[in-house]
């Protein structure tokens, strides 16, 4: 299998600039294309695992990132993102390229992926059991989902969980995971041996930083797991790590308010988040404290929440 790594810095960068670098990350194949050298740059470093697909192989998502044309430049560096010849966005300043790249793609699966229910939430999962963590920005579920990642949880996704529409399976989309402003230092001084991507200042979410996935996440990114639990995770400082029954009806809810396309879906939507609901166990969880964290959800794994 050719992996991004394989291709190596110069081989990464003509198939940026030529056809294209057919990248797949779980049920999709982007076609990324760009001459901007910190983008390949980024990539060969957060993505070295990845596979990469032939030059001829039909692509999802179709996107461009360029640099602006003209004086522009040299006046204002910026960079542009397109879709399908189209650009959804404003531009951002050059040095935000990478986390651009990481927005839009979680733009073009959140707006395009219909073909699953689509979740605001991280998931993991260990010994044949997923856990969703669907939370609204700030409530500490990407520093979570790190955490998990780091002490061996596999990642199926930091930002989009994706449901299955037949059989509530999740399928994995597992990305760098998003770090941003606290949370950066925090995961660094918890966990040395994690590889973040350098943190970008300024941006709309103020600092940001990317965690790589590990290996082995990426090798096993096509298979589906089973979810087990439904968690909505809160960080407050201080606070001990405690899990607190969710009613059904209530999770529903709240299910509903972190998805995508549940309204979209209609009936299908309805029936999907009803289906998970019904076959996990559904918790609030707070905690100030990563490794009361860790504790809590190993114990969640053996069965004594």
């Amino acid at each position: 299998m050719l992996t991004v790594a394989a291709l190596g810095p110069q081989g990464l960068a003509a198939r940026l600039r030529g056809p294209g670098l057919r990248l797949q990350t779980g049920p999709f194949v982007a076609c990324v294309r760009s001459r901007l050298p910190a983008l390949a740059v980024a990539l060969g470093r957060m993505y070295a695992d990845y596979p990469v697909l032939e030059d001829d192989t039909p692509a999802d998502f179709d996107v461009l990132l360029r640099g602006p044309r003209g004086l522009r430049r040299l006046v204002r560096p910026q960079v542009f993102f397109h879709y399908d010849g189209l650009a959804p966005f404003q531009p951002l300043p050059l040095a935000q390229v990478y986390p651009m790249f990481e927005w839009a793609m979680n733009w073009c699966v959140s707006s395009h992926a219909h073909s699953w229910l689509v979740i605001h939430a991280a998931v993991v999962e260990k010994d044949g059991a997923a856990v969703i963590l669907p939370a609204p920005p700030g409530s500490g579920k990407s520093t979570l989902c790190a955490a998990l990642v780091v002490r061996g949880w596999r990642l199926l996704s930091d930002e989009l969980t994706l449901i299955r529409l037949d059989d509530g399976r999740i399928d994995p989309l597992p990305r760098p995971v998003s770090l941003k402003n606290a949370s950066i230092e925090v995961i660094r001084a918890w966990a040395p041996e994690a590889h973040l991507s350098p943190p970008v200042a300024d941006t709309l979410k103020g600092t940001v930083a990317h965690m790589r996935v590990p290996g082995a996440s990426v090798a096993r990114a096509m298979e589906p797991a089973q979810p087990a639990w439904i968690v909505f995770p809160k960080w407050r400082a201080g606070a001990p790590a405690e899990l607190l029954p969710v009613a059904q009806a209530r999770a529903h809810l709240r299910l509903a308010e972190n998805a995508f396309n549940y309204s979209l879906l209609g009936a299908a939507g309805f029936n999907a988040a009803a289906r998970l609901i019904e076959g996990t166990r559904t918790f609030d969880f707070s905690y100030g404290a990563l490794d009361d964290a860790m504790d809590v959800f190993e114990r969640l794994l053996a069965g004594r929440p």
